[in-house]
Formats: C-alpha cells, structure tokens, sequence
C-alpha cells in the first residue's frame, strides 16, 4: 500500500498507541479525581500541555485541548467574535479557507457581522494588498489559514499581523503543524492531532498572552475553564507524543519534489496547481483529459491512495471552492488530483506512482474518457 492521503488523515503511530492505551487500560482515573489514579490522569495532561508549547514553539500564552482542529477553530471565531462585538463587526477571512473556518463565518454573517472574503491567484497565494485595504476600525478579527489543504500554498500570517490593528489574528495551522515552522505573530493558533500521526479527535487551541476570549463549552470548568468537560486523557497523551516525535523529522520535500518532476517529465497536458514554494506536504495536479475521480479509483485498484480535495468536503456536491477561487477552469478543476505526502513516504513508493499514474492517465486519454 502506498498512501497519498496524508492531508486528509495519517496513520497514527504504533508509539501513540501503547501510549493511549496505557492511559485507557492502566491509568485511567478521571484528572479532575483528588486520589492517586485522578492524579496520575492529571499528570498526563500536564506532560502532553508541555510536550505542545514545546513543538508549537510558544514560550507564553495558554493552550487549550479540543476535540479536533474544527472545535479549536470556532473556539477561536466565536470566541472572538464575542469578545469584540462592541468594538466592531468585521471580520476578515480568505476564500479558500477550510470549512471549519467558512462555516463559522457564514454564521457569524447571519448574526450581522460583516465577513470580506480575501481573493488569491492561480497559485493559492493571498492577496495580501486587498486584505491590508480591507482593515479597517470595525475589523475585529482576520482568520487566514497557514497552509492550504488542498495545495499546499503557505500563507504570510506574520506579514498579515502588520496589517491587522486591532483586530486579532487567528490561524488555522492545522496543516503546517509539524511541517513547516508556525507563526510568531499571530494571537491564536489551531492544530489537529489526526494530521500528524496522532488520534483522530485531538487538537488544541493556543491563545496568545493578553488575549481574552470567552469559554466556548461550560460546565465544570475543566481546561482552566475554557473547555469544561472531562478531559479525553488517552487522546491527549496520544497528541503530546505525535506531537514530540513530529520535531524529530519533518516531511522530505525530496519526495514531493521527486514525483512533481516526474510528473512533469513523463506526462503531458498536466497543471501545476501548488507553487514551487509551498509545503512540501502537498502536491496538486490536474491531468488534463481525465476525470480525477476514476483516476482516484483506478489507482485505489493498485492500492495507491490519492484524493481529488478536501476530505472534510468530499461529500458536498459541486467543485472545489478552492480551485475555483484560484480561477481554474471546470476541466482542470474536473481532473485535479491530491498527493499528500507524510515523513514516512519514499522515493521508491514515488517511482511505482509515477508508473501507474502515467499509465492510468495514458489509458484514459486514449479511450477519450473525458467529456
């Protein structure tokens, strides 16, 4: 098997594992107990807040445990919503923003606030020139994602923070997280466990020092109040180590930058949608002539896994929004295909893409499979 689905879910390591398990077999006690299994369960979440500051890079500010990379962003859009309400109504976001950022948005918009949509070019980059226009004194928030997720495009978000006032900063960096360096400036960070080899539902929240946003779930007052509900111990502990082993070895650009030129070599009529300069994580094509999604299974024969967008969008008819905010046609858009490498992904898996790829695309063309 070779996977190329990394973006959308990686395979959790067999080292986050044994640690989960430890904590639902053995040490299992709810942290919030006063006893010595309570304590131990305490204590984890203690290690795992450290083991996060620490691959985050954050010597200040506060880090809160959710669910997943989608709740750390509302946390973060609602949150400041709420807390900047009087000063302003304005928000400012980008179009190719994940859903979890444009949902949020889109309801924000439907209790009166006021979201500018920022354009990008045919490469995903950002107009950063239409968003520094577009603060202004009712601008109490910019959500700009750090990497895209379906081209891998890196974002300037400490650029972005010289033009954001007063407003706060919240990124989504749940692809860069363990990829590529994140942010000094921005107030608010989100980071997912699933996309770095940790457990699906675990994420976090990091919030700048002297930002203050009210509590997104209420209760017992569990993450210093933030995000009251008991803690999920195992997941947290299986997020602290992904994320400790994440700063030992990133993803190789070797490997993307491998297939690209193979690509590029031996298959004509294709499009470079990611710019040379983007994560070396992901790596968009469009096969000119082919529709991605029988090139998607034709491939899954072969045990070779790829995707045509977004996971978290897959079921929702219609197009890309990202490819089609960066102006692609409905041809390119209909043959766009997702590489999405983890660290863990070889030269030698590279050679046998490329030969099915090309021979897969060949085949297609051939029999005028495209209407």
């Amino acid at each position: 098997m070779i996977y190329l689905d990394n973006s959308a879910t990686t395979r959790q390591l067999d080292q986050v594992t044994e640690v989960m398990l430890k904590y639902m077999k053995e040490d299992f006690g709810n942290p919030s107990s006063l006893y010595s299994l309570g304590v131990t369960a305490e204590k984890a979440v203690k290690e795992a807040r450290k083991q996060m500051m620490k691959a985050m890079d954050r010597q200040q500010g506060a880090l809160y445990f959710t669910s997943g990379g989608t709740e750390a962003d509302s946390m973060a859009i609602f949150g400041a919503a709420m807390a900047r309400k009087r000063r302003g109504r304005g928000i400012i976001t980008s179009k190719v923003e994940h859903p979890a950022v444009l949902e949020a948005c889109k309801r924000l918009e439907e209790q009166g606030f006021e979201v500018i949509y920022v354009d990008v070019d045919d490469q995903c980059r950002l107009d950063t020139a239409q968003l520094k226009n577009a603060v202004n004194e009712e601008t109490i928030l910019i959500t700009i994602m750090q990497v895209n997720n379906e081209t891998g495009t890196i974002m300037p978000i400490d650029e972005i923070a010289g033009y954001k006032k007063d407003a706060l900063l919240h990124t989504d960096a749940v692809q860069a997280f363990g990829k590529v360096p994140l942010p000094k400036r921005a107030d608010m960070i989100s980071v997912s466990g699933h996309k770095i080899h940790g457990p699906k539902g675990s994420g976090a929240l990091w919030i700048g020092k002297g930002v203050h946003i009210p509590p997104f779930l209420v209760g017992g007052g569990q993450e210093s109040g933030m995000r009251s509900g008991t803690e999920n111990v195992p997941a947290i502990a299986g997020l602290g180590k992904a994320a400790e082993i994440a700063m030992e070895k990133n993803a190789g650009e070797a490997v993307r930058d491998y297939l690209l030129e193979g690509l590029k070599t031996e298959i004509k009529d294709i499009r470079i949608n990611s710019p040379e300069d983007g994560c070396s994580s992901v790596l968009n094509v469009s096969f000119l002539g082919t529709r991605a999604e029988v090139l998607l299974h034709t491939l899954e024969q072969d045990e070779i896994y790829v995707s045509t967008g977004s996971a978290c969008s897959s079921n929702k008819k219609g197009q890309s929004h990202v490819l089609k905010a960066m102006g692609l046609t409905d041809k390119e858009i209909e043959g766009a295909i997702r590489f999405s490498f983890s660290r863990y992904n070889t030269i030698k898996e590279m050679d046998q893409v490329l030969e099915k790829v090309k021979g897969a695309v060949g085949r297609f063309r051939r029999l005028g499979s495209f209407r």
